[in-house]
């Protein structure tokens, strides 16, 4: 009894042993390497170097899914991989793409089991790239910079209007101090109609793929109201599409009175300002403020066809005198093509 007891702890102690080897080996070997568990394809370790090529921290691998770590096409590819990992048991050199940071790497794996489960022990390699494709790279990346430091707005977001990259005018525009305040919120929390904005131009986008020139307005996160046109393009990314949006202020660009109508509060003087405060204003506001503009044109209509006339321009309008100058007060109508104000004739 007593010998087999030694037996058992030479044995525990031989295991402890590989296990530590096989732990500094994992730990300091240059190649990346990543254990899968095959039920959930989820991350069960990950030696530094895969931590380093992965663009993550060692920690928050373990856990992960594997598969999220890599763009739409390449996903399909690893679901090859495990196809030809469950038939054969190793794979080699599939091409992947690590997602966000666009590296390309090729990856081989081998399968194995540790009691009832299965692993796969998937290992990493950058793909050395050849003189052209560092230039594509470089182009890219200035692409990118531009994209951030342009003056217009830019957003990314998935068809259901979740925010995955805001630039930092987009930022500006809607008042925020940092991109991570924007992501995976809803872009229609900004656009100026809620509710309605964002349903038309995902619409458009699933037909057309691309719109341009939509008239809206952002708000701000603190009451900031800024006029806006966007142009838009929806990109397949594997099975998930994602829509870029190119956000362009032109408040500036907008006529002083067109501004001045558009401002919650100011009477529009034409049915074009009248409808471009639809989704800014209730309707019962819009109901009154479109039988304002209708009374005052047939007001202005009146006095243009009697010259002036305020008894003249009453009776056409059926009103008394008193009424007629009751509303031309309210509607600040002082004197048409220079003739003296209501007090100074009839």
């Amino acid at each position: 009894l007593i010998e087999a007891q030694r037996s058992m702890e030479r044995e525990y102690s031989r295991l402890r042993q590989a296990e530590t080897r096989h732990r500094l080996l994992f730990q300091v070997a240059l190649e990346a390497v990543v254990v899968v568990d095959a039920s959930n394809s989820k991350i069960v370790e990950a030696n530094p170097a895969a931590a380093e090529i992965l663009g993550d921290a060692e920690r928050r691998l373990a856990g992960r899914s594997f598969r999220e770590l890599f763009e739409g096409r390449s996903r399909r590819t690893l679901d090859a991989l495990y196809s030809k990992l469950d038939a054969a048991g190793h794979a080699e050199e599939f091409p992947v793409h690590v997602l966000g940071a666009g590296r390309a790497l090729r990856i081989s794996a081998s399968q194995f089991r540790e009691g009832r489960s299965v692993y796969y022990m998937v290992r990493l390699l950058p793909v050395e790239l050849d003189n052209a494709s560092i230039s594509e790279q470089r182009r890219k990346s200035r692409v990118f910079e531009f994209v951030e430091s342009s003056p217009d707005g830019f957003v990314v977001t998935d068809m259901k209007g979740a925010i995955v990259y805001a630039n930092r005018a987009f930022l500006d525009l809607v008042q925020l101090t940092s991109e991570p305040q924007a992501l995976n919120e809803p872009l229609d929390r900004w656009l100026g109609r809620p509710g309605v904005d964002f349903s038309l131009l995902a619409t458009q986008l699933r037909e057309h793929q691309t719109l341009k020139l939509f008239s809206t307005s952002l708000r701000g996160e603190y009451g900031s109201t800024t006029d806006v046109e966007i142009c838009a393009v929806a990109v397949p990314e594997g099975g998930d599409p994602y829509c870029g949006f190119s956000i362009r202020d032109v408040s500036n660009r907008l006529p002083v009175d067109r501004r001045v109508a558009n401002t919650v509060g100011d009477r529009p003087r034409s049915v074009e300002q009248l409808t471009g405060l639809v989704g800014r204003v209730p309707l019962k506001q819009l109901v009154r403020e479109s039988t304002d503009m209708i009374e005052r044109l047939c007001i202005e209509a009146a006095l243009e066809l009697t010259g002036d006339n305020r008894a003249s321009a009453a009776e056409i309008l059926g009103l008394s005198r008193q009424g007629l100058y009751a509303k031309l007060h309210r509607h600040g109508i002082a004197e048409i093509g220079g003739s003296p104000a209501p007090n100074a004739r009839n």
